[in-house]
C-alpha cells in the first residue's frame, strides 16, 4: 500500500519518528507521501524524503496559511519553487481553498479572494515544473438539519479556478495546454460534486480514516460507491483522522490499512484489489 498523505514532520513524531516509519515499512507500506503545509513543514518533508528511499515529499503553502499571515512576497515564492525542484517532490500541495471556520469567526471575502491569489500561484508553479496537484478543499458546514453535509461554494470555486487556468470546462483541455494532474485529498464533498467531475482524466481523489466512522446514512459512504476504483487513492492524513479501531489516537502510516479495508467493505471487493489498483493509481499520479 502507498499512503500518500501524510504528515510525519508534524511534532507529535519528534519522539518516536524512525519508529513510526519502521512499522509502516515492516508491515504493508511501500511507500509515504509526506506532506508540507507552509515553507517550514514543506522544508521538513523535503528532509524527511531525502533520508528514506521510500519517502517522497509534497511542497506548498495550506489555504489556512494564507488567512493567518494575509501576506506573503518574492522571498517566500523563491523558497517555495527552490523546495519544489527538489528531487524527491513529487506533486505541489496541499493548496486550496478552505471555507470552513474552525474557531467560528467569519471567513471574509478578502481571506477567500487571497486564498484564491495563492492557490493559483501555486498552480502556475505545478504547471512551471510539470507537477501534480494535492488539493485540500472544505466548505462550510450546512445549518441544522444537514450537519455533516458540505456547502458547495468551495468545491465549485475550486473547479471554476482549473477550468479557467488549465481547461475549458470539459475533459478536453484547451489547445496546447495540459491539464493538471489533482488529487482532492482527504475527500468530503458533496455526491453531486462527485458525480459532475469523477468522469474528468485529470481528476482523483483519496480518502482516510474518516471512512471508518462515517455513520451509516453519511453521503461519503455513497461517494465512496460511486467513485471508480481507478480513480481513488489511498491515505492517513496522520497525525490526524485515526481510523476505527485505533480513533483517539495519533494516526500514523502503518493505519493506512484501515482505509483499505474499509473501501474495500464498501465497493464489496477484495482488500487486494483495493491494495493494487490504489497503489497503481498513486505510482502513475506521482510518477515515482
Amino acid at each position: 500500500m502507498i499512503d500518500t498523505h501524510a504528515h510525519i514532520d508534524d511534532y507529535q513524531f519528534d519522539n518516536d519518528r524512525e519508529e513510526v516509519i519502521r512499522r509502516a515499512f515492516s508491515g504493508d507500506v511501500e511507500k509515504i507521501i509526506t506532506v508540507g503545509a507552509g515553507l517550514g513543514s514543506s522544508e521538513r518533508a523535503v528532509k524527511l524524503a531525502n533520508e528514506y528511499d521510500n519517502i517522497f515529499a509534497v511542497v506548498g503553502l495550506h489555504p489556512e496559511y494564507f488567512m493567518r499571515h494575509m501576506q506573503w512576497d518574492e522571498t517566500h515564492k523563491q523558497k517555495l519553487e527552490e523546495l519544489a525542484r527538489s528531487e524527491k517532490v513529487v506533486a505541489i500541495g496541499e493548496i486550496g481553498l478552505e471555507y470552513h471556520s474552525h474557531n467560528g469567526e467569519e471567513i471574509t471575502l478578502a481571506q477567500k479572494e487571497f486564498q484564491k491569489e495563492g492557490f493559483i500561484y501555486q498552480l502556475e508553479l505545478a504547471k512551471k515544473l510539470k507537477l501534480p496537484v494535492v488539493i485540500h478543499c472544505r466548505g462550510e458546514r450546512a445549518e441544522s438539519g444537514e450537519k455533516y453535509r458540505e456547502k458547495g461554494e468551495a468545491y465549485e470555486d475550486v473547479l471554476e479556478i482549473l477550468e479557467k487556468y488549465f481547461g475549458n470546462g470539459s475533459s478536453t483541455p484547451l489547445m496546447g495546454v495540459e491539464l493538471p494532474r489533482v488529487v482532492f485529498h482527504s475527500f468530503g464533498g458533496r455526491l453531486d460534486f462527485a458525480e459532475k467531475v469523477m468522469t474528468r482524466e485529470n481528476i482523483f481523489f483519496s480518502f482516510n480514516g474518516n471512512l471508518t466512522y462515517a455513520k451509516p446514512s453519511a453521503e461519503i459512504l455513497e461517494v465512496v460507491k460511486i467513485i471508480p476504483l481507478e480513480k481513488i487513492m489511498l491515505e492517513t492524513d496522520c497525525p490526524y483522522l485515526a481510523p476505527v479501531p485505533r480513533r483517539g489516537e495519533r494516526n500514523e502510516p502503518a493505519y493506512v490499512v484501515y482505509v483499505r479495508d474499509r473501501i474495500a467493505e464498501i465497493k464489496s471487493i477484495s482488500a487486494e484489489k483495493v491494495d493494487k489498483i490504489t497503489s497503481q493509481n498513486a505510482v502513475e499520479f506521482f510518477r515515482f
